[in-house]
């Protein structure tokens, strides 16, 4: 018999049935299997940002092309890179995480494809530069950004800093085992096995990837019972200038963007592409100095991890802070520890400035979500971006140094000094004032960040 005091079912939205709990313990919420799938992404793209470094000195003795010229093909990539990661986090919002990273993917694959048949510059700034660069920008921090933002509520700043210790796991895996390809078969087989790396991780997101907690029912990890998710923002496809309109008018913003610029040229630009070759200048073999910027990953892995469970627990104006100081202290001594073999001094750098290479990003996700709320991800698409001209000004940078002068010397000491005037940019950072963190800055008020 019926209760008449029931409600009759709403048939046009149906309450979804229970998952019954697994036997044994809770099930494990999905919001794990799609950090694993952005991690495995993350590290499937890497292998195209780390084999510049180790193609610098096979393409100057096959095609006489100068450290200047491979440096700006790296320079290109590097700027696309972050041209692409605002306007990768707005088609996010539009089509759907899965169809992006997948095209994504596809269009890497090419572009190292195109590579295999090069014999002019033009194509190698086509293939490394253009067309690579346009794929990794769209799935660059400004990925992991989005993923954090839709599926977590706790554990944000680990889960950003485990997706963002991702592309030093891509160097771990790739950067020895390319360094032995390029040795043993020449460099075209580096570039083929990223190819194909990049279009296997292409099924992986098709079947595991999913755009919403919603979509299976669920809410985002760590969320309360009421959670409501932001609605999708109008204008979608404008999304990403209109944000940086908005996020221009804070003085947090800039700060933000030029530290994160520092970043970019002290690490991808300056020791992800000129390391291997600097060593190389000093008499140490091709394997042995890969090996070293594969160490930096292991330490990079470990340090990004621990920066992101510390970005949950202090003041991230101060983690950035030190970590630019420290970073540029590291920096001043490596100079004088090249040689031709490995020794101790510069396993303590490596080991020293792995833990430091991208632990900056937590704090600065952090950062972004404190004052731009739910445009976050798009926020730190621009200030990617940032980093991204920072590393492709100091790529052509630094090999132009080595061309007029035969040594990267002054390039070290240059990042050296602009890793201090990082530091003093996040320190000038203040919190937003109150009621204000979503709200950027109307014209003409003074800024108080």
């Amino acid at each position: 018999m019926t209760d008449q005091l029931s409600p009759a079912p709403d048939l046009d939205h149906p309450t979804p049935a229970p998952v019954p709990p697994r036997p044994g313990g809770p099930r494990l919420h999905y919001a794990w299997i799609v950090a694993v799938v952005a991690l495995v992404v993350l590290v499937g793209a890497a292998g195209f940002r780390s084999t510049p470094a180790l193609l610098m000195e096979p393409l100057h003795h096959e095609f006489g092309w100068s450290h200047g010229l491979v440096g700006t093909a790296v320079s290109i990539n590097v700027l696309l890179n972050g041209l692409a990661a605002p306007f990768a986090a707005a088609l996010m919002d539009r089509f759907g995480i899965r169809p992006v990273v997948s095209v994504a993917l596809a269009v890497m694959a090419l572009g190292a494809g195109v590579t295999l048949f090069m014999t002019q510059p033009w194509e190698l700034l086509l293939g490394w530069g253009l067309l690579v660069g346009l794929g990794s920008g769209s799935m660059a921090l400004a990925f992991s950004a989005t993923v954090t933002a839709r599926w977590f509520v706790k554990q944000r700043g680990l889960v950003t800093g485990v997706l963002t210790a991702a592309s030093a796991a891509g160097n771990l895996v790739f950067l020895p085992v390319l360094a032995w390809l390029v040795q043993q078969y020449g460099w075209r087989s580096a570039s083929l096995t990223v190819a194909v790396c990049a279009l296997a991780v292409v099924p992986v997101v098709a079947l595991l990837m999913r755009e919403h907690p919603a979509d299976l029912g669920l809410l985002p990890y760590g969320a309360p019972e009421d959670h409501v998710p932001p609605a999708p923002p109008a204008g979608r496809g404008l999304r990403a200038v209109r944000v940086l309109r908005e996020a221009a008018r804070t003085r947090a913003f800039w700060l933000l963007t030029g530290s994160f610029a520092i970043c970019g040229a002290t690490t991808n630009g300056l020791v992800g592409t000129h390391f291997i070759p600097a060593a190389g200048d000093h008499g140490m073999a091709e394997t042995a100095a890969a090996s070293l910027l594969a160490l930096v990953g292991v330490f990079d892995v470990i340090g990004t991890v621990f920066s992101g469970w510390l970005t949950d627990r202090l003041d991230s104006r101060k983690l950035l802070g030190v970590y630019y100081l420290l970073r540029g202290a590291s920096l001043l001594f490596l100079p004088v520890l090249f040689a031709r073999t490995v020794h101790p001094s510069m396993v303590v750098f490596i080991m020293f400035y792995g833990l430091d290479w991208v632990a900056t990003v937590p704090p600065t996700v952090a950062l972004c979500r404190e004052w731009f709320g739910d445009d976050a991800p798009v926020v730190f698409g621009w200030v990617l971006c940032g980093h991204q001209i920072g590393a492709a000004i100091v790529a052509a940078v630094a090999g132009l140094i080595r061309d007029r002068l035969g040594s990267y010397d002054l390039a070290w000491y240059g990042a050296g000094a602009l890793c201090a005037v990082a530091a003093l940019c996040a320190l000038l950072l203040r919190r937003p004032p109150a009621g204000g963190a979503e709200v950027p800055l109307s014209p003409g008020v003074p800024a108080t960040a």
